[in-house]
C-alpha cells in the first residue's frame, strides 16, 4: 500500500539511501525506499542529494540486490573512499516523476503526520512513520499519551485512508488495542 517517501525540504522523493560503502571498488549499499526497482537499473541517472542539501546526478554504472539493499557502482567513483564520501546521501526523483498509484496505493509521505481515528471516531494518535515487515506493513501511530501502536496496514484493518483529509480510518480486530497497551506494573 506504500511506495516511497518525501524529503519535504526539497519537494524531493527519496527512493533510497546510502548507507555505507561496500567493497574497494567505490559501491555503495543502499536503503530501498521505493517499490519501483527498474528506477536503478544500469546506465538510468539518479539525482544525489547530500545531507547540506547539494545535489549532483550520477549515472549507475552497476547494480545488483544483495537482501533487502541494493548495491550501486556509480560512473566516476572508483575506490572505497570515493564511496564513502556518499554515505548518507540520498537518490531522489522530482516529485513530479513519481510512478502513478493505484487507488488503493499510497506513499509513505502521504500517511506520516495524519490522524489515525477508530470508525466510531475515537482518536488513536497521528501516524509517525511506516514500518515494513514481512506480511503487511505497519503503520506506527503515536498516541496522545506518547504510547506507541503498532496497526497492520490493511485494507481490512484500514478500512478508509484520506490523505487530503490527513486521516485515516482504522477498524482493528478485537484484541488488537489492548496488545499495544503497556502494562502498568504494580508498585511493591
Amino acid at each position: 500500500m506504500s511506495a516511497s517517501s518525501k524529503n519535504a525540504a526539497h519537494g524531493d522523493v527519496v527512493i533510497a539511501r546510502i548507507v555505507k560503502p561496500h567493497g574497494v571498488h567505490g559501491e555503495v549499499a543502499c536503503d530501498i525506499e521505493t517499490d519501483f526497482l527498474e528506477r536503478f537499473d544500469v546506465n538510468n541517472e539518479v539525482r544525489l542529494r547530500a545531507r547540506d542539501g547539494s545535489s549532483l546526478n550520477l549515472l549507475i554504472e552497476k547494480k545488483r540486490f544483495v537482501k533487502d539493499r541494493v548495491l550501486l557502482k556509480f560512473q566516476g567513483y572508483d575506490t572505497m573512499d570515493a564511496a564513502r564520501g556518499l554515505v548518507g546521501a540520498g537518490l531522489v526523483i522530482d516529485e513530479s516523476d513519481r510512478k502513478q498509484l493505484e487507488p488503493d496505493q499510497f506513499y509513505e509521505h502521504e500517511l506520516v503526520g495524519i490522524e489515525a481515528v477508530t470508525l466510531d471516531g475515537r482518536p488513536l494518535g497521528i501516524v509517525k512513520s511506516l514500518l515494513s515487515t514481512g506480511s503487511a506493513p505497519l503503520l506506527i501511530i503515536e498516541s496522545a499519551g506518547g504510547d506507541e501502536i503498532l496497526i497492520p496496514f490493511t485494507s481490512e484493518i484500514c478500512v478508509d485512508v484520506d490523505p487530503g483529509a490527513r486521516r485515516v480510518t482504522v477498524n482493528p480486530p478485537e484484541g488488537l488495542l489492548e496488545l499495544n497497551i503497556k502494562p502498568i506494573k504494580n508498585a511493591r
